[in-house]
């Protein structure tokens, strides 16, 4: 079979490195990908293209199904074109998809659907705002409603704090559309955890559970990144605590989406925090996360081309998912100044060169340039190995050590908080 991926970062080219060790599939096309796809067997890149573009490669080629990988295709609508020239693909329809592309539309879900979550308001008028920030108990989150690259959440301590990042947010427009309506929420102490889950539109199905370093500082300090690292399982996601997410979020999730209309085949992130008082939901992302999928794909041992089959053909449930026993990491390596103004066209070739047994490079977006692979974004490289999260970690640093350039940076701790 012929698959077509659309994205062009790490965490497609990990979808289509496990794709790729299927038996049943043929081909796999990156649309664009990047220059990392040379070292996956059965991948080509494409060039870009629109999502008209893509129906008809898909129609013209004989694609058995099609991985949206970014958020903003989803949002655009890519699964209903799909859908309407009966092409299978994995995602969410665009209402749906408003689960992740809107913050405020998410916390009217949860809240009407009784799923555990923080307090929040939202507000589209800066005065509005301004006054209930005036009174407000500290410290808040202050996100923004729309996409915004996973960097529109910040954690305010006061008043003074809480109005700066507002009127960035709103007045400034720090994210465009994005931020001129905000949801202010409720400060939960815990610790997070992602769930990426499997939705064949009846049934729910969580894979293993990982932790995502979003800070860009050592210790979980300085500016909100994509992700700086993952691992996979979640050390801190306990029995107790899946237990409560399956009760007070999956079940009641599974339910809100059949009473809305709003089922569909694909993913379903959960971003939790959990407390003392156990399990919160922080957030839905309508796809696979990044760098989580990298860890979490590592540990997957089930054929993730039948399970995509499954998923598309509503048979979830009879459908066994295996794991390798241990875990797995993931280290991301960025551009020094990365997430500020950082510089691109850095030579990752000789990581890909050196890259030894056992451990796994995906590149995020780059090109190939006189034979050299050459970045192209504020993220560009992940760094994979299985184990233990400090076997796993061991085999990553050991390789950066020896591996070095000093255009890139890479924190030094995951999997050690």
């Amino acid at each position: 079979m012929k698959i077509l991926i659309v994205g062009d970062g790490a965490r497609e080219q990990s979808i289509a490195h496990k794709l790729s060790q299927s038996p049943s599939v043929e081909e796999i096309y990156l649309c664009p990908g990047n220059g990392g796809t040379h070292y996956i067997q059965k991948c080509k890149n494409l060039p870009p293209m629109t999502q008209e573009e893509l129906l008809d490669f898909s129609v013209e080629t004989g694609i058995a199904y099609t991985v949206v990988g970014p958020e903003k295709n989803l949002m655009e609508g890519i699964v209903d074109l799909f859908h309407q020239h009966n092409q299978s693909i994995v995602g969410p329809h665009k209402d749906a998809a408003l689960l992740e592309g809107s913050k405020s539309f998410a916390k009217d879900f949860m809240k009407r659907h009784h799923i555990k979550t923080a307090a929040y308001e939202v507000f589209d008028d800066f005065h509005n705002a301004q006054e209930y920030l005036k009174t407000a108990s500290y410290p808040l989150v202050i996100k923004a409603d729309g996409l915004a690259q996973g960097k529109g959440v910040e954690i305010v301590e006061n008043y003074e704090n809480a109005l700066t990042i507002l009127t960035e947010f709103m007045i400034q427009e720090k994210f465009q559309d994005a931020s001129k309506t905000i949801v202010v929420e409720e400060y939960l102490v815990g610790k997070e955890a992602s769930i990426i889950s499997l939705y064949d539109g009846n049934h729910i199905v969580p894979l293993w559970s990982t932790m995502d370093h979003k800070k860009i500082g050592t210790g979980e300090t300085g500016l909100n990144t994509g992700g700086m690292g993952s691992i996979t399982p979640n050390p801190h996601y306990t029995s107790f605590m899946e237990e409560d997410f399956n009760r007070s979020i999956l079940l009641p999730t599974r339910d809100g989406l059949s009473q809305d209309g709003l089922g569909f085949q694909g993913i379903i992130f959960f971003g939790l925090m959990m407390t003392e008082k156990g399990v919160y939901l922080l957030e839905y992302n309508l796809r696979f996360g990044d760098p989580e999928t990298q860890s979490l794909l590592q540990v997957l041992s089930s054929d993730l081309h039948e399970v995509f089959l499954s998923l598309l053909s509503g048979k979830l449930k009879d459908t066994p998912l295996t794991f390798q026993e241990e875990g797995a990491a993931c280290v991301v390596l960025s551009s020094a100044g990365y997430p500020l103004d950082y510089k691109k066209g850095i030579d990752i070739t000789d990581y890909f060169r050196l890259c030894p047994e056992g451990v796994t490079l995906y590149a995020y977006k780059s090109r190939q340039e006189s034979g050299r692979i050459l970045s192209d974004s504020g993220r560009v490289l992940s760094v994979v190995a299985s184990g233990n999260k400090d076997v796993a970690t061991d085999k990553i640093y050991r390789f950066l050590e020896k591996v070095r350039n000093e255009n890139l940076y890479y924190r030094n701790d995951i999997g050690k908080i």
